[in-house]
């Protein structure tokens, strides 16, 4: 199903969803790292008071808004005639990854609920590795539609 009335507006369509995508990876690129460095913190202390609020504020006022921001265009380029080639392979390798890039996202919400709680049970270590996810998916998700 298709709606010919956005095809006029495929290109307006097209740049608020790159922009949501880049607002979404900048929130996705960043709250691993707040949680690196969260770790380091004694859990009660004032730093890591100010971190929870840090990790709140992006998670709910950027990295939410974006991501949901960023589905809301992009159902409106897949309902946009000819943006989509169901048949091309880049698409469903693209799909793969925001499926995998969304559920990334959900996990950094499980953790800062876990930070904010006071019971965090992952070493910094693990959260520098984590952090390179988004990254690896970013790649991924870009060459997918550019190449």
């Amino acid at each position: 199903m298709t709606i010919a009335a956005l095809t006029p507006y495929f290109h307006v369509i097209l740049a608020f969803h790159v922009i949501s995508f880049t607002a979404w990876m900048a929130g996705m690129f960043y709250l691993p790292r707040l949680y690196v460095y969260h770790c380091q913190l004694a859990p009660g202390s004032a730093e890591s008071a100010r971190f929870k609020v840090m990790e709140r504020r992006l998670l709910r006022q950027i990295t939410n808004p974006a991501m949901l921001s960023t589905f809301f265009f992009g159902i409106l380029l897949i309902l946009t005639p000819g943006a989509v080639d169901w048949h091309a392979a880049w698409w469903w390798t693209k799909l793969t990854a925001i499926f995998l890039m969304s559920g990334f996202h959900g996990n950094l919400s499980k953790w800062r609920r876990d930070f904010l709680n006071d019971a965090n049970t992952k070493s910094e270590k693990f959260y520098r590795i984590a952090n390179e996810i988004p990254t690896i998916l970013f790649v991924v998700i870009v060459f997918c539609v550019v190449a």
